[in-house]
C-alpha cells in the first residue's frame, strides 16, 4: 500500500483554500494511507478531517524541525505533496528520502512540478490546478470546501434557535482581519448594518476574540454580536443559512464561500485577483475598481454606498 504525506504549514486562509487540493489528493489516492503535516497553530483546525493521520510540529523551533525530518524518513513515505513550497517545506523534502516530491517550483527538491515558475501572478488556485496535473491527477473543479461535522451543523442549528433566526433571513457581515494586517478592516461596516436591516434582514456580526470590541461596539446599533461564538468550520455552516456575508479579505471569508452563498469580499490594499474566495469572483469589492491592472488602494476610498448598491444590483436588498 502506498504512503502519502501532504505538507500545508499555513497561514489560515490558505488552508482553507488548500482544503479541496488535500480532498482531491486522498480521492485520487483511494486506499492509501494519507499523512498530513502542519504547525501546531492548526492542527485543531485539520483534526476532524476523516481518514487522515495528522502530525504537528512547532515551526520556529529547530529541534522540532530535525524531530520531524527524523519522523518523515522513518515513515518512508511513497510520496510528499508540498503544499506550501517554501523554504521550510522544500527542507522537509529534500531529506524525506521520498522519491516522487511534488511541488510549485521547477526546482530541486521536486521531481513533479509545473514546468514554469510561479511567481503571484495568478490566484493560488489556478497553480495548483498545474501543481496537480504536473503529478498526474485531474484537479477537477476544486470547489470551496471544508471538512464541516454534523456535530458543528447541530451546534449551528441549537445557536439558530436561540437567536430566533430558524425562520427569518440574516447576513453575515465580517467587519475583521488578522491584527496584523489593520489595514484590511473596512471603516464602514456601521452604515452597511444599518442600511441591511433597514430592508428587514438580520444582520449576524462574525469575528474571533481580537474582535471582540468591534463587534460589540457595531452591535450596540443593531445586530447580533457573534464574536467567538463559532469554529471556522462551524462559520461555514452558518453560512448555509444565510442570505449572503460581506467580508474583509480575511480567512472567514475563504470559510464562508464554503457555504455556497455570495460571499462580497472587499478589497483596498491586497490584489483580490490572487487572494479571492474560490468561486466569489463575481462578488469582489474594490476599492479602485475591478480591474486587470488594479491597484492597491486605502480600504476608506470605499464608500457604504457602493457596497449597498451592489447588493441592490445583485436582488439581495430591496
Amino acid at each position: 500500500m502506498s504512503k502519502i504525506l501532504i505538507i500545508k504549514l499555513g497561514a489560515l486562509g490558505d488552508i482553507i483554500m488548500a482544503c479541496p487540493v488535500i480532498k482531491q489528493i486522498q480521492e485520487h489516492h483511494g486506499d492509501a494511507d494519507i499523512y498530513l503535516l502542519t504547525s501546531d497553530t492548526f492542527k485543531n483546525f485539520f483534526s476532524p478531517w476523516p481518514r487522515i493521520t495528522l502530525r504537528s510540529f512547532a515551526r520556529r523551533n529547530l529541534g522540532a524541525m530535525l524531530r520531524t525530518v527524523n519522523w518523515i524518513r522513518a515513515q518512508q513515505f511513497t510520496r510528499i505533496y508540498d503544499l506550501q513550497s517554501n523554504d521550510r517545506s522544500g527542507i522537509l523534502c529534500a531529506f524525506s528520502g521520498a522519491v516522487e516530491r511534488v511541488g510549485n517550483h521547477p526546482r530541486y527538491p521536486y521531481t513533479l512540478h509545473p514546468d514554469h515558475p510561479w511567481r503571484g501572478d495568478t490566484h493560488i488556485q489556478e497553480r495548483w490546478h498545474k501543481v496537480l496535473e504536473s503529478a498526474g491527477l485531474d484537479p477537477g473543479p476544486l470547489s470551496p470546501w471544508l471538512p464541516i461535522q454534523e456535530q458543528d451543523r447541530s451546534a449551528v442549528a441549537s445557536w439558530l434557535t436561540d437567536h430566533d433566526l430558524t425562520d427569518k433571513p440574516f447576513a453575515i457581515l465580517h467587519p475583521g482581519a488578522s491584527p496584523a494586517h489593520p489595514e484590511k478592516r473596512w471603516p464602514f461596516f456601521d452604515e452597511l448594518a444599518h442600511a441591511i436591516r433597514a430592508a428587514g434582514i438580520e444582520v449576524v456580526l462574525s469575528g474571533s476574540r481580537d474582535d471582540l470590541d468591534l463587534n460589540r461596539t457595531l452591535a450596540k446599533h443593531g445586530g447580533i454580536d457573534a464574536s467567538g461564538a463559532f469554529s471556522l468550520l462551524q462559520l461555514a455552516a452558518l453560512g448555509g443559512h444565510a442570505r449572503f456575508a460581506v467580508t474583509n479579505d480575511s480567512a472567514p471569508m475563504h470559510a464562508l464561500a464554503c457555504a455556497g452563498i455570495p460571499v462580497f469580499g472587499l478589497f483596498g490594499p491586497t490584489d483580490w485577483r490572487r487572494t479571492h474566495a474560490l468561486g466569489q469572483a463575481e462578488h469582489v469589492i474594490c476599492a479602485n475598481g475591478v480591474s486587470a491592472d488594479y491597484q492597491p488602494a486605502p480600504l476608506a476610498k470605499l464608500a457604504a454606498t457602493d457596497v449597498v448598491e451592489r447588493l441592490r444590483n445583485s436582488k439581495l436588498l430591496n
